[in-house]
């Protein structure tokens, strides 16, 4: 594998380093929500070979295995792919940098990616390999988060660290948050890569998260996450106060029974190589 030669990339790749064990009970429930549309979308059919670009866990390979698909996963930290083998000992899942895929030209049949371009410092460059692995037709699907506008879980988040967060602690510069939010724009950058902007899919799909506290999101944030956590652990204790405050008073709107039912919204994106 070779070496990840950026701040960004080298602090997403400690970070899920850190937290990959608590992957599974903590996003899992929400994260596997859209892998039915994804390969849906993909048309995943027996006998193809598909890569499993990020593959945390392994869920997407799991569940293109069941349709008699071939699928490779890969992520860049070690432990998710401990984890990913641990599970699921009968796909094969190796290490490696989703910007500088190691496979030759024309590999496979479908790339698939379940929010996985959020974590890399140049998800151009994810797209460009993932187009080169591509056998021609082949198609790339992934996952984004949906922005603040059509996810009110995305708005509860945005608007406590807009209102009471530092932004400038010295976190390194990843990509937007909300990666690829505009069809327009995320069609450009597909064409770019490779592939045939006229065939492009761009759903937004919303699901529910059932939460068993309101304080369950501030804790999945601050605990188990990467990117949000970074920033929290730099506040003052006073402005994470605050933070928590505001996200639990956002989480409490949504109280059915003894739960809390949060809902979510994220872009479905698929696109066939020329």
């Amino acid at each position: 594998m070779n070496e990840l030669d950026d701040e960004f990339a080298r602090f997403e790749r400690e970070g899920w380093e850190r937290v990959a064990h608590k992957y599974d009970s903590v996003w899992a429930s929400k994260t596997r929500q859209f892998i039915p549309w994804l390969i849906k979308h993909a048309t995943i059919s027996a006998g193809m070979s598909v890569l499993d670009v990020a593959c945390g866990p392994g869920y997407v390979s799991a569940a293109v295995k069941q349709l008699g698909a071939l699928p490779t996963g890969i992520d860049f930290s070690e432990k998710m792919i401990s984890i990913a083998k641990k599970m699921f000992p009968d796909i094969t899942f190796i290490q490696g940098d989703a910007q500088d895929l190691p496979f030759e030209d024309a590999r496979f049949d479908r790339v698939l990616t379940n929010f996985g371009l959020l974590h890399v410092s140049r998800p151009e460059m994810s797209c460009a390999e993932a187009c080169r692995v591509l056998k021609p037709g082949g198609r790339l699907g992934f996952t984004v988060w949906a922005g603040p506008e059509n996810s009110p879980a995305a708005k509860i988040i945005n608007d406590a660290i807009e209102t009471h967060a530092d932004p400038d602690v010295g976190l390194p510069q990843g990509p937007p948050r909300y990666l690829y939010d505009e069809r327009n724009d995320c069609q450009k950058v597909l064409e770019h890569a490779g592939f045939d902007g006229t065939s492009i899919i761009h759903e937004t799909r919303g699901v529910e998260w059932h939460l068993p506290t309101a304080s369950y999101l501030f804790e999945a944030e601050r605990d188990a996450g990467v990117r949000t956590a970074g920033l929290l652990a730099r506040q003052s204790p006073e402005r994470l106060e605050k933070i928590r405050i505001a996200i639990e008073d956002g989480i409490k709107r949504y109280a059915r029974g003894n739960k809390f039912v949060l809902p979510m919204a994220a872009h479905v994106v698929v696109v066939s190589k020329r």
